[in-house]
């Protein structure tokens, strides 16, 4: 009879994985970060150099500073979990977080600058202005509930 390999402790794979913390940091130092076993961000740390970068620039360091520790996440995940076998959801999931690479980012659109009024005030009082209409009174009647197609109320 062929012996079959031992199985894992169980309360030593589970200490070992809920112990497991993946650090990356990015590659000009500004940002490092750390995620658990499931990939979930436990600490950041930014450096000063952030101040010399945009918003969309630090938000995409910390984007691919956080793809790079969940990979290293997974791929431990995968090492501790390999012997009780490679198929099944989970050791899915965590091929897929090893392989994912964001979408490109569009370049940000930038706000454009308020158009200023004809007397070149930006704000202008419109306390003045007509009032708004007031809303009809009473509960939508059943053509304008059905025209308007399915809503759905939390209280339901």
């Amino acid at each position: 009879m062929a012996d079959r390999p031992a199985k894992p402790d169980r309360d030593a794979l589970l200490a070992e994985l809920s112990a497991l913390s993946a650090t990356a940091t990015s590659a000009d130092g500004a940002v490092s970060l750390s995620v658990n076993t499931d990939g979930v961000l436990t600490r950041l740390r930014l450096t000063d150099a952030v101040s010399e970068m945009s918003p969309s620039e630090i938000a995409d360091t910390v984007l691919r500073t956080y793809i790079e520790a969940q990979r290293e996440s997974a791929k431990r995940t995968g090492q501790l979990l390999a012997p009780l076998g490679s198929g099944g959801y989970l050791m899915d999931r965590l091929r897929w977080r090893v392989q994912y690479e964001p979408a490109p980012d569009d370049p940000p659109a930038v706000p454009a600058a308020p158009r200023a009024e004809q007397d070149g005030k930006v704000l202008k009082d419109r306390s003045s202005d007509a009032p708004a209409a007031a809303p009809p009174s009473g509960p939508p009647g059943d053509d304008d509930w059905y025209d308007k197609g399915m809503r759905f109320q939390p209280a339901w």
